[in-house]
Formats: structure tokens, sequence, C-alpha cells
């Protein structure tokens, strides 16, 4: 092969970045494998090498439930919005937070055991959050009713600058359990 072959041979990292920059949604990594050639074990080393490549970018891979798009880096978001010259994105409320949370670390989950865990009624809530693109129906749960199964989207990851769902801060009960402990002592000292 001749040097000036050589120099316009596009790189595997290149062609994925450009599947996924005119991508107009996420595109699962079967379609991106199938394309490309590539056994989901070669795709996922793509994806990794592509991802670390944009760290020092303004762009960003985000990935959830087998797909993959391309995203503006979220510490740009204030750059981006100045730019477009958008409004200042509507805050959650503490009540859209907490559902949202609730959905994001137990999904699918139905709008009853988001109910379930928060205390009161989420109808409003639910809503709201469907109509932010923040969550959507992910299928139908088993049993009576056949209830709807929430799940968190794309744009729930883009919204809170997450590559994908293993990226969200993992749970810990432990000090909330302390606090509840020390608590409860000091209120048996006090009687």
């Amino acid at each position: 092969m001749s040097d000036s072959k050589k120099n316009t041979e596009i790189s595997l990292i290149a062609k994925l970045e450009a599947l996924l920059f005119v991508a107009a949604e996420p595109v699962s990594q079967t379609q991106l494998g199938t394309v490309l050639d590539l056994t989901p074990a070669k795709l996922r080393a793509a994806l990794d090498e592509l991802e670390k490549t944009l760290l020092t970018r303004g762009l960003r891979i985000q990935s959830q439930h087998g797909r993959v798009q391309l995203t503006t880096a979220p510490e740009l978001a204030a750059l981006i919005q100045e730019f477009l010259n958008l409004d200042a994105t509507t805050r959650l409320s503490p009540a859209a937070l907490e559902a949202l949370s609730i959905i994001a670390y137990q999904q699918p989950v139905t709008r009853p055991q988001v109910d379930a865990v928060r205390g009161v009624n989420s109808d409003g809530v639910m809503r709201s959050l469907l109509s932010k693109g923040l969550i959507e129906e992910g299928g139908r749960a088993e049993g009576p009713g056949r209830p709807i199964l929430y799940t968190t989207t794309p744009e729930f990851l883009q919204h809170f600058g997450l590559s994908s769902l293993s990226a969200m801060p993992d749970l810990d009960f432990s000090e909330i359990e302390e606090k509840k402990e020390k608590k409860e002592k000091e209120e048996i000292l006090k009687s």
C-alpha cells in the first residue's frame, strides 16, 4: 500500500465518531457493530477508546440500555446556553427530584412503587417528568392491571451530566443508619 493511501485511511475511532455524530438519536450497539463489522467486545473497546479521546474535547459519549450517543460535555452547558441564547432551564421541584431519584435507582418501576417509597401520590410529578422527557414508559409489569413501568431517558443522563446509569453515585445507607441509631440512643438517654 502506498504512503499516500495509508495517510488517507480513516481509523475505526474516527468512523465510530462520525456515525455517532450524524445519528439523530441514541444508536444501538448492535447496529454500530453490524455497520462497522465488529464483535461486541471490539465495539466496547472502540467506544472506550473514543470516550477517553473525547475527555479533552467538548463532546462525550452517553450510554443507556445498550444505546449510545454523542452529547456535549456537561461542563460546557452554560457556554452553550449563552451561545444558543437559551433561557435557563426549568428547575425540578424537590418532589420531582425525589421521584426521579427513585426511578433512576430502582428502574424499571411502577408509579405505585414510587408512591410507596415517597408516601404520597406521584401522579402530577410523574406527568411533569414525562413532559420534560426525563422518564419514559419502559413496558408493562406482569400482574394485575399490568401497570406501566417507568425508566429514565437519555435526556435524564444528559440533564445530570452522566455518561451512563453506572456513573450515578452509589447509595450509602450506612451513614443514615448510624445517625438514626445515634438519635435513638440520645432519645433513650433523655427519658
